[in-house]
């Protein structure tokens, strides 16, 4: 920052030039009252600071312009053509975040979701594939950095269910549900964060479901995974907590969709009285704590924690 300076001379120094010059006819030397002399001293102050403050604020503007081209984040949601991954990729569409809306089979619904997302002022792509996939996910990753350039958002949502009693259960059916649920959430956290770890930031989150702190009769498979991903978070959590990257677990309860809409009245009564508030939630409700969790700077500190939404259920 440019400094103005400033010489003044004082009045004791001018009165001894005076009195050391010889006597002769000379032009008479005028001096200034201290009174004249303080003002013009406040004045140039006065001008010093008001350059000073006019510096400062052209400094404090271009860092406002520097903060205003900040890039968004760029996130990606699996599973997210329908129920709460397509809720979770609307909600951080609609906060400014570019998405890269993953589905499996559902296309038209994946690309619903894109072109909502641009209608709300959003970026979005769409991929194809199958999280269990090593080709798959390093595929989609690439996707992500060649479209936006990084990967600052995980979140892990992709499953299936295949319920069945244990005594009934095929391994086909144990396998497909482990290798979607639990695999995949492990393929693309290890994908994503070689690319977080370069910019020491990022921020995973983990569908679970208190299926997996509770288990579930006729859902051996999906609970065994939902408690893996638990216990991946955690460990996740403390490997990579060194390189700011946070990693936590969202654990719904139940969530309105396609399959609660078709229990029977009598079914769901039974359900709700379980639950202390008495209704099921919605998928926006989940979306709301993912992007607290991911886009909030409140939520920086949070880490290793599986975060139940569930109306009450197992608390």
């Amino acid at each position: 920052m440019a400094v103005a300076s400033f010489t003044f001379s004082s009045p004791a120094v001018a009165r001894r030039a005076t009195i050391a010059s010889p006597r002769r006819s000379a032009p008479f030397v005028s001096f200034s009252s201290p009174n004249s002399v303080q003002a013009s001293l406040r004045s140039d102050r006065s001008s010093a600071f008001s350059s000073v403050t006019t510096h400062v604020a052209a400094v404090e503007n271009a860092q406002v312009q520097d903060a205003v081209k900040v890039e968004p984040p760029v996130a990606i949601v699996t599973g997210a053509s329908r129920g709460i991954g397509k809720a979770v990729a609307l909600a951080l569409g609609k906060a400014g975040c570019k998405v890269l809306v993953n589905y499996a089979r559902s296309s038209k619904e994946a690309e619903d979701v894109s072109k909502e997302i641009e209608s709300l002022g959003g970026q979005a792509i769409t991929f194809g594939g199958d999280v269990s996939q090593e080709a798959d996910v390093e595929a989609m990753m690439k996707a992500a950095v060649d479209t936006w350039g990084t990967i600052d958002i995980l979140i892990n949502n992709a499953g299936i269910t295949r319920d069945t009693l244990l005594m009934r259960m095929k391994k086909q059916q144990w396998q497909d549900v482990i290798d979607l649920n639990l695999t995949g959430v492990f393929l693309c956290t290890q994908a994503a964060t070689k690319v977080m770890m370069k910019k020491k930031k990022g921020r995973i989150v983990n569908i679970a479901s208190i299926v997996g702190l509770t288990g579930n009769i006729g859902q051996a498979n999906y609970s065994a995974a939902k408690a893996g991903v638990i216990g991946f978070t955690k460990t996740v959590a403390k490997e990579y907590a060194s390189r700011n990257i946070t990693v936590n677990a969202v654990a719904p309860g139940f969530i309105a969709s396609d399959m609660t809409a078709k229990l029977s009245e009598e079914i769901e009564k039974k359900y709700l009285q379980n639950i202390p508030l008495g209704r099921f939630g919605q998928p926006e409700d989940v979306a709301g704590l993912v992007e607290f969790l991911t886009l909030s700077s409140a939520a920086g500190y949070i880490t290793g924690q599986v975060l139940t939404i569930d109306g009450g259920l197992v608390m």
